[in-house]
């Protein structure tokens, strides 16, 4: 059925799903890119707001996301990661092995206008990206890493594990800054997601083992 989702929790003012990955988190600009998360929580919850998604992933990463069902939520939700109070962590498959333990990651990058929607590289003019990881094992030449971002920008994970000035290795599947091929599956995981409930406050917390 075309409106399954994978829905973990639901209240009165919230939802959070375990998005899969190929389906993208909002309508796209073209009518056969229309169905994604937010279309079918619409159409569980019919008196969900129009743009009730307050952050994205990627159409092939998969794991958490929370959605807003009203506006005073989407308002509250949307400060929370703008103010940088929304945890989130995810874990990846790397292509290649990866020497050091653990670090962190800061580099600028922006929009390359002549290849949209791919980011590249720009100490002058990029927006910094912030990234913590580590190393959870390795294995046949691969590495899966935790990954935490301290900020939220386009492809952030995807180029700190590609780029020469972050890991050097690219996520397995990455069609965009690594070996993969646009449709089939790409090794990125959103596995915990903690941010405040909007109406009482209580800290919530959600996990998903990543499906690789």
């Amino acid at each position: 059925m075309k409106n399954n989702i994978d829905i973990i929790y639901s209240d009165d003012v919230l939802v959070v799903v375990n998005k899969p990955g190929g389906l993208l988190s909002v309508p796209g600009k073209y009518p056969e890119n229309k169905d994604c998360v937010s279309s079918r929580l619409q159409a569980i919850f019919p008196n969900m707001i129009k743009q009730p998604a307050v952050h994205r992933l990627d159409m092939y990463t998969s794991g958490l996301m929370v959605y807003a069902i009203n506006k005073e939520a989407h308002r509250n939700l949307s400060i929370q990661f703008q103010d940088k109070k929304v945890q989130k962590q995810y874990t990846a498959i790397l292509e290649g092995i990866v020497a050091e333990a653990a670090g962190e990651i800061q580099l600028h990058f922006r929009l390359d206008i002549d290849n949209r929607p791919l980011q590249i590289y720009d100490p002058v003019q990029g927006k910094l990206g912030i990234t913590q990881w580590k190393v959870l094992s390795r294995n046949n030449g691969q590495t899966r890493i935790e990954f935490t971002p301290l900020t939220g920008r386009t492809h952030q994970l995807r180029i700190h594990a590609a780029h020469e000035k972050g890991l050097g290795y690219p996520i397995l599947g990455d069609s965009f800054y690594g070996n993969g091929i646009d449709g089939e599956e790409m090794f990125l995981h959103a596995t915990e997601l903690t941010f405040s409930h909007p109406i009482t406050d209580e800290t919530m917390y959600f996990r998903s083992e990543p499906p690789f």
